[in-house]
């Protein structure tokens, strides 16, 4: 039996005015895998997300979701339905309510089984609270989510995507903004919930990649340039020639 990929992009083009910002792009995601994808700024990694998720339409390819689907011309509305998660680099929680009420609400966002008026069943609830412990919250359970620091409104974003049971979760620079302690913690976080559902996460800080990644797949110029074990990606000539060379964020 083959491998078994949660997403499979194929030969996929996307272009603006002429330009080609994916082109003939082929990458994959095994299910259950927890990938980092870096490159340079406009090397279009934004998007694939894009794509994956419906808000960009590809002109020429197709993207296979859970080894069953062809979602290229899906709604973003319906792949969130069959479990694909987005998390922009930005936190979008709501502030006014307190943060166990954002894992409440946001419950319903995928399946509308719960609606505000009703109280959580006793699995749910259980649910809720298991993710508090898990992201660190539990403490600030009552706290309103607009008095967390901005790490902690990430950790609480993240929640609210995994309390949707997604099946691939994607990240846009989720440790932007972060203190060095901050990022840690989330890449703590990111490693405990992979057993969970798989994970696609962009990223520049490559202090953070290399302490956490383990496959890296670079994209330049709308392919993928070199794919592989930290390690190896880190010590690839173009690699350093058209990128890392120009990242320097050991400092950050």
């Amino acid at each position: 039996m083959g491998v078994e990929h949660i997403l499979a992009v194929e030969d996929v083009t996307v272009s603006f005015d002429g330009f080609k910002v994916l082109d003939d792009l082929n990458f994959s995601v095994k299910r259950g895998e927890f990938r980092f994808l870096i490159g340079p700024n406009g090397a279009g990694k934004t998007t694939l997300l894009d794509i994956i998720t419906g808000k960009t339409k590809a002109s020429k390819g197709k993207v296979m979701f859970d080894n069953r689907y062809d979602v290229s011309r899906w709604s973003e509305h319906r792949l969130v339905r069959q479990g694909v998660a987005r998390k922009f680099q930005t936190p979008s929680v709501f502030g006014s309510l307190s943060v166990y009420e954002n894992l409440e609400t946001a419950i319903g966002f995928r399946t509308q089984y719960y609606q505000l008026v009703n109280s959580l069943p006793a699995e749910k609830k259980d649910m809720v609270d298991d993710m508090l412990e898990t992201i660190g919250l539990a403490e600030m359970r009552n706290q309103p989510a607009a008095i967390l620091s901005h790490g902690q409104k990430q950790w609480l974003e993240i929640g609210m995507l995994l309390v949707q049971e997604p099946k691939l979760l994607l990240l846009d620079e989720p440790v932007a903004g972060m203190s060095r302690s901050e990022r840690s913690r989330t890449g703590e976080l990111l490693n405990k919930i992979s057993d969970r559902c798989s994970i696609l996460l962009i990223e520049h800080d490559m202090v953070f990649v290399r302490q956490f990644a383990s496959t890296v797949t670079v994209l330049h110029m709308g392919k993928v340039l070199c794919e592989g074990p930290v390690n190896q990606v880190q010590n690839n000539p173009e690699v350093v020639r058209v990128y890392l060379g120009h990242n320097n964020k050991e400092a950050a």
